[in-house]
């Protein structure tokens, strides 16, 4: 099954260790999330349901397109990490 998990710094957000996922894709599964973590879908996403700009989705060690990712199939083995992008100089 696979796992999601979010960076220490979203603590109130998400979960920090591994937890399984029930989804068929990456959006899925964090609407899914959503019964344990309410604030989750509310921090990745926004209003029109795209990733925001200040959030990074990693799937299986790859950071993947903000624009894409939420239709992103999952298997059962694959990881998700949640982190927030950093910008600056």
């Amino acid at each position: 099954m696979p796992t999601i998990t979010c960076t220490r710094h979203l603590a109130g957000v998400g979960p920090c260790e591994p937890v399984p996922c029930v989804g068929q894709t990456v959006g899925e599964a964090i609407a899914r999330l959503a019964a344990d973590y309410p604030r989750l879908p509310s921090y990745v996403l926004d209003d029109q349901g795209r990733v925001r700009k200040h959030v990074t989705i990693f799937v299986n060690g790859s950071s993947r397109p903000r624009q894409s990712v939420l239709e992103l199939p999952l298997a059962a083995e694959d990881t998700i990490h949640i982190l927030q992008a950093l910008s600056g100089g």
